[in-house]
This record gives structure tokens, sequence and C-alpha cells, in this order.
């Protein structure tokens, strides 16, 4: 089971669990959740709510702090490269400092907005949008997102894909950034 840049929930463990093997408590699954992020092996991340009641239901995308740890159980050598790459950018926003939470636009999930003192980022990521519906799918993602706050796209293409509103960020480019302010080489 691959769990990285996923969004969990702990009754969705805690019936998983009870219907493949014994049952637990919802309270156990998230002292567990809890101390995965205590031992530095997981991150969880909240989705975003001016309400605070909302960030308090369970609702969360874990992060690996080791990427590798994802690669653990590759099945037929396929690794998930969509999420690892998420996971990896995610990584590095940690590292530059940011605040970080998912985002629902609408409906539509926008991975990351970050947050550093009083800037604010969305930031859609993907392994490639060279095709039609990746590229659709994920510039629709920041529809209705006003321009105060910078979206940026993050993708392994070489083709700069950046428009008007949304600036595109070449991996090989994101991860030499100290912060999203920088300019790529």
């Amino acid at each position: 089971m691959h769990s990285n840049s996923r969004i969990i929930s702990a009754k969705s463990i805690h019936d998983y669990v009870k219907r493949e093997h014994t049952s637990c408590s919802i309270n156990t699954i998230m002292k567990y959740l809890g101390y995965l992020e205590e031992a530095y092996v997981i991150d969880t991340v909240k989705k975003y709510s001016t309400r605070t009641k909302r960030e308090l239901s369970y609702y969360a995308k874990i992060y690996d702090a080791d990427v590798s740890l994802n690669s653990l159980r590759c099945m037929d050598n396929r690794y998930d490269l969509t999420h690892n790459l998420e996971n990896i950018v995610y990584n590095e926003l940690v590292y530059m400092g940011y605040q970080v939470w998912v985002y629902d636009n609408a409906g539509k999930e926008i991975d990351f907005l970050v947050q550093r003192g009083n800037k604010k980022y969305f930031i859609q990521v993907a392994f490639s949008v060279a095709e039609e519906k990746a590229y659709t799918g994920e510039f629709g993602a920041f529809a209705s997102i006003d321009n105060l706050s910078q979206k940026i796209l993050v993708t392994n293409d070489d083709i700069d894909y950046s428009t008007s509103t949304v600036r595109h960020i070449k991996l090989r480019d994101f991860l030499l950034l100290n912060c999203l302010d920088e300019k790529e080489r």
C-alpha cells in the first residue's frame, strides 16, 4: 500500500484494518500516526480552512520524510513517480521554511497552499503537463483563484509552460531555489 501524497483519514485506515486483519479503535490509529510523525517518518498536512473547526477534522495528506520509503514495496518495478515528485516538492517547501496546507478550490484540490510571512503561493505539482488532459487538469485547478497570490506549477518538463497568471518552474530549477521569490537559474 502506497501512502505518500495521498489523502487519508483515521476512519478509512480503521475500516481497512478491521476488514483485513483485526479491529482496533480510531483513537489507536490516530496514536500510531502521531508516533510516526514524532519519529519523523511521516508528515501529515492538513486541509486549509478559514474555519478552525474544519481544520480540527481529521483530513490530511501524508508525506514521507524520506521519499525512498515509498519505494520499499514497489511492485513490478513501477515507481509512483507522480506522488514521489509531489512528496519531494513538499519536503523542499518545508526545508525552505514555508507553512504548508492542502487547498480545496471549489472541489478541485490544489496540492499546496504555502505561506511564509505575509506571502501566499498556490502550487500544483505534476510529472508532466505535455498531454492536453494533464495540462487542463493542472491549470484548471487554479481557476477562480485571484491573482493576489502567486500560482506556481512544478513539473519535470523541459518546456516552459508559464502563462500570464501561472509561473512554471522546472523541477531541476525548483530544487536549487532557496525561496519561491527567487528567479530560476
